[in-house]
């Protein structure tokens, strides 16, 4: 009877293990898709502006980032990926930074650091009228920003669903010597 429980266990974990691979099949072709889209669409953009007029001497002194990547465990407690606004505030961070009472004089202060501190659109530094093209260019890499992290999420799920079939198949071949072969399967690797 532990052998038919183990033998439907390893049916299960195998379906999970091909969809996550189809799964992740999917999203590489779309991330490739994305970026063939922004590479497009920035050539498009130079076409429009002039050779000149997109590209690394319009880059900012100081960057900021826009986004971040960020990492936490999931429901199942595995690692999983997504991406944030910069400077957006996870719950934990929210909440009064200092303890006690303030005073609080004019408005100039303030103003200053609210301005500093919002990141600014990295299109403005190529003027203030840009191609649609080049929107469409920063569009389609932040898209595939976020595929690349729910790739990343899945490659985990890959991987550990490898590890459970191994451990799955060594418990069945211990059970019935010579009943369980070894799956192998060839995306991630």
């Amino acid at each position: 009877m532990a052998a038919a429980e183990l033998r439907a266990e390893l049916d299960s974990r195998l379906l999970q293990l091909l969809g996550d691979l189809e799964d992740l099949e999917a999203k590489r072709a779309a991330l490739n898709a994305r970026v063939e889209q922004g590479w497009l669409a920035l050539s498009q953009a130079r076409y429009a502006m002039g050779a000149k007029a997109v590209g690394p001497l319009q880059y900012a002194s100081r960057m900021e980032p826009q986004v971040c990547v960020c990492t936490g465990e999931a429901q199942d407690g595995l690692q999983r990926f997504w991406v944030a606004r910069a400077g957006a505030q996870t719950p934990e961070e929210v909440g009064p930074r200092e303890t006690g009472l303030r005073r609080r004089k004019g408005l100039t202060r303030t103003a200053e650091l609210e301005s500093s501190q919002a990141p600014r659109d990295p299109l403005n530094w190529f003027g203030i009228l840009v191609p649609h093209s080049l929107r469409q260019a920063q569009a389609s890499f932040r898209e595939g920003l976020q595929l690349a992290a729910d790739m990343a999420t899945l490659q985990i799920r890959v991987d550990w669903g490898r590890s459970q079939l191994r451990g799955l198949q060594e418990k069945l071949k211990q059970l019935e010597p010579g009943a369980a072969q070894p799956v192998t399967t060839e995306a991630g690797q």
